[in-house]
């Protein structure tokens, strides 16, 4: 199993090699697809020290002030990468624009542009496989948003290789709309980012987990019915209060020992679910 840290870690020594190596080529091409890619890297490194912080932190046990522990630290770093690529869209999608207007549109393409995308993409796809895997594992939406990030990089590195090889035979403004067609790439991946990770910052449950939860409950036939279900996530860890209505002659051993299997039962089902179940005698039972 690759540790939180280890792969957070990881990405960030990938991305300072990825961001050196593509400024370089960059620089001395003057590519502007290539360029806007460097920059891309080094929002992405950027994005991994975050992550790596974040992943650091909310693991902390909770304390006096943060009860529900600091899991919303992991989903804070992924907000604030979705504003960083933001930024970084406007800027490339700005100087794409400028360049194509002015015509000043020329790159000059020679073999390390192609290696320098090429191995981009290799290096991307592979530590995109170790962040998703590492963030199913650890159920992290910090590792799960660099995972996603990064394998978008791959997506707009090709649109940068295209670009190169249009260039490579005179088709020069090829090199502005693919810096383009990068920015709304990231663009689009920034928002749905950030969208997830307002969505749990406002406390807005995951589609489809009351429902897992609901049919576990309506699966216990000690449970007469149940109400007030409330679900919260935070970070790697989901917090669910549910008040249950059970047979008035079950003694208080029984009903607790019913509470503690509703709360086992769900969390076969949902990792590192921390679950509260006020039990309530059933009138009519």
């Amino acid at each position: 199993m690759v540790s939180k840290k280890g792969a957070a870690l990881s990405s960030i020594l990938a991305a300072v090699f990825l961001t050196t190596m593509k400024f370089v080529v960059g620089i001395l091409t003057a590519s502007l697809g290539i360029i806007s890619e460097a920059l891309h890297s080094l929002l992405d490194m950027l994005a991994a020290l975050i992550t790596f912080v974040a992943v650091s932190l909310s693991d902390r046990p909770a304390d006096k002030e943060h009860q529900y522990g600091h899991g919303k630290i992991e989903n804070l770093s992924a907000f604030f990468e979705s504003i960083l690529l933001v930024i970084t869209c406007i800027w490339i999608i700005y100087e794409a624009i400028s360049r194509l207007v002015s015509g000043n549109t020329e790159t000059k393409v020679t073999i390390w542009s192609y290696i320098v995308v090429i191995i981009a993409m290799a290096i991307d796809l592979g530590r995109s496989r170790m962040l998703f895997r590492a963030a199913k594992e650890h159920n992290s939406q910090a590792l799960e948003a660099d995972a996603i990030h990064f394998s978008t990089d791959i997506l707009s590195s090709a649109v940068v290789l295209l670009g190169l090889i249009c260039a490579d035979f005179g088709y020069y403004t090829a090199d502005a709309i693919s810096a383009i067609g990068v920015a709304i790439i990231v663009l689009t991946i920034s928002y749905r980012l950030g969208k997830r990770a307002i969505d749990v910052l406002l406390d807005k449950v995951p589609k489809g987990l009351t429902e897992k939860i609901e049919s576990k409950l309506q699966a216990n036939k000690d449970i007469v019915y149940h109400h007030n279900l409330k679900v919260r996530v935070a970070g790697a860890d989901t917090f669910v209060e549910v008040n249950v209505h059970i047979r008035p002659n079950t003694d208080f051993e029984t009903a607790h020992k019913i509470c503690s299997e509703i709360e086992k039962d769900i969390a076969t089902s949902i990792p590192r679910c921390i679950t509260i179940v006020h039990p309530e005698p059933e009138e009519n039972a």
